[in-house]
């Protein structure tokens, strides 16, 4: 970060890294460990383990000792009175997935980051008849198996992608393989951002007869979230699915992120 010239103190290196790590733990609801926010924040664990030792006298911070991860505290709330983004963007969203519904008459969603996979945090499910899951919200989606993580991963600035893609790579299991193949994920970002949009063609195999597509939900210069439609695979084609559908989504991610620039949200 560079110091601002109309001032003649420099930036605290210090406070700047801890309010990184609070601001990364606030994003990261399910709490990190040094590791992870070492990696993601390319600090050393030295010094991320400093920071958040100090963060710990404070009370902002704690560890849970089940598996070594840090956590926000309630005292956060004294700061930013505990509001997180996806919570924002929810309260925006929701009568714009209303909207959305009555065209679409298939189910869509708003999804958030969590650590490793994106997580539910709106949904029409519940109201559409075309759903095939009643119970969505919460539910978290692997990020190179989705519509709405690979949107994610396709859109968020460079840097956080890399260290996203660190992150899951050290993981075991089929649903991060994709991480340990750069070339080939490469290209499918890639095309994500030049289509505009992301897909799942019954690639994931929990759902396998389900197919979707996604678009990002930005507010200034970040990424915040996916909106995805999801259909049952049988019922159109993804090339269908974009030509019927994916202006009313794309209309729809821009009418959330007008109401987050205009002060409802973040």
């Amino acid at each position: 970060m560079q110091n601002d010239p109309n001032t003649e103190y420099k930036t605290v290196r210090g406070l700047t890294r801890g309010l990184a790590l609070l601001n990364m733990l606030n994003r990261l609801d399910g709490g990190a460990s040094v590791a992870e926010l070492s990696t993601i924040t390319n600090l050393h664990r030295t010094t991320v383990r400093r920071l958040l030792e100090t963060l710990q006298e404070e009370g902002y911070v704690r560890r849970s000792h089940s598996n070594d991860s840090y956590q926000l505290t309630l005292k956060v709330r004294e700061l930013s009175e505990g509001f997180r983004d996806e919570q924002w963007v929810s309260a925006v969203a929701a009568p714009l997935l209303g909207k959305l519904l009555q065209e679409v008459v298939w189910p869509t969603d708003v999804s958030t980051l969590s650590v490793d996979s994106m997580v539910v945090r709106e949904t029409t499910h519940r109201f559409s008849r075309l759903s095939f899951h009643r119970s969505m919200v919460g539910r978290r989606l692997p990020l190179l198996l989705t519509a709405s993580g690979l949107t994610y991963l396709a859109f968020c600035p460079e840097h956080e992608r890399e260290a996203l893609i660190t992150l899951l790579a050290t993981r075991d299991g089929a649903e991060f393989r994709l991480a340990r193949e750069p070339l080939k994920l490469g290209q499918i970002l890639q095309r994500i951002r030049h289509n505009g949009y992301g897909e799942n063609y019954m690639g994931w195999q929990q759902e396998e007869k389900i197919a979707s597509i996604a678009v990002p939900i930005r507010s200034e210069n970040r990424v915040i979230g996916s909106l995805n439609l999801v259909y049952i695979a049988k019922a159109m084609s993804i090339e269908q699915a974009v030509e019927r559908h994916l202006p009313a989504l794309q209309e729809t991610a821009q009418h959330i992120e007008a109401g987050i620039s205009r002060g409802i949200a973040l």
